[in-house]
């Protein structure tokens, strides 16, 4: 697998901006190395398994068997007959399952399990990512045996209860969602995010690192293994070229909440 060196650059995007349209750079599967270390990777598409794992879990999300976040968000949709922009409203969601973390904004001063895994419609989803994260374990395991390794170390300090797999404590998927440019403070540091996406009909929605010029294509049946703790990142505009497209991405994570002091 060839190998990219991430080399930064200057910009001037800070948190909290949007991110633009970008077409995407890093299209073929490679390893991605900083200061001389590897700290991820980028898969075009998966192997079979994973492929069919994926689609399980995002036929079962974009079922009535999932509990959802809902939210909206207007898209421009051309120009009227006079010059002014029409817009469109797009339907996005998200839903997070295994540990959640303190929230005492929310009179909720201790961490839990998501509630998702209370729904019993929601069990089928749920094991399918479950097998989702195991099986992307496996994989990083294979491609970053150090940083496996590193990860599994890091997880000692992690109650068994608060695991959703090996390496990640939590798991959120996303329906349309292009994200704004952040930095993942909450994430253990030294650790690996895994992103992997399902499509249908839809261009843009790739993950921009401006740090390095960056743009990864998270095409339909990709993954992407980032350290996202380290680095701003957001998410293109996703623009649908038929109706009811979209751009889901499930990720896992491990959250430094359940870190035993």
């Amino acid at each position: 697998m060839k190998k990219i060196d991430l080399i930064k650059i200057n910009h001037n995007f800070k948190i909290g901006d949007k991110c633009p349209y970008t077409e995407a750079n890093i299209t073929e599967d490679c390893i991605l190395v900083e200061d001389g270390k590897p700290v991820g990777f980028f898969i075009k598409k998966m192997p079979e398994k994973l492929c069919k794992i994926a689609d399980l879990a995002n036929y079962e999300l974009r079922s009535k068997n999932v509990p959802k976040s809902m939210m909206e968000r207007n898209k421009p949709a051309g120009k009227d007959e006079n010059g002014k922009w029409k817009y469109e409203t797009v339907q996005q969601y998200s839903t997070i399952i295994g540990s959640v973390p303190p929230k005492p904004v929310m009179r909720r001063p201790y961490p839990s399990i998501s509630s998702v895994h209370q729904v019993k419609s929601a069990k089928n989803f749920i094991q399918a990512m479950l097998m989702l994260a195991n099986e992307s374990e496996i994989f990083i395991k294979n491609i970053l045996p150090e940083q496996y390794q590193e990860q599994i170390k890091i997880f000692e300090n992690v109650d068994e209860k608060w695991k959703f797999g090996k390496l990640f404590t939590s798991s959120i998927s996303n329906y349309n969602i292009n994200a704004d440019y952040h930095i993942d403070k909450g994430n253990i540091k030294n650790t690996v995010n895994v992103i992997i996406t399902k499509r249908l009909n839809s261009k843009g929605g790739n993950l921009n690192v401006p740090d390095y010029g960056a743009t990864f294509d998270q095409c339909d049946n990709s993954m992407l293994v980032y350290p996202a703790w380290r680095n701003m990142h957001g998410v293109t505009p996703i623009i649908p070229s038929f109706e009811g497209g979209y751009r889901n991405s499930l990720v896992f994570y491990p959250l430094k909440a359940f870190l035993n002091n």
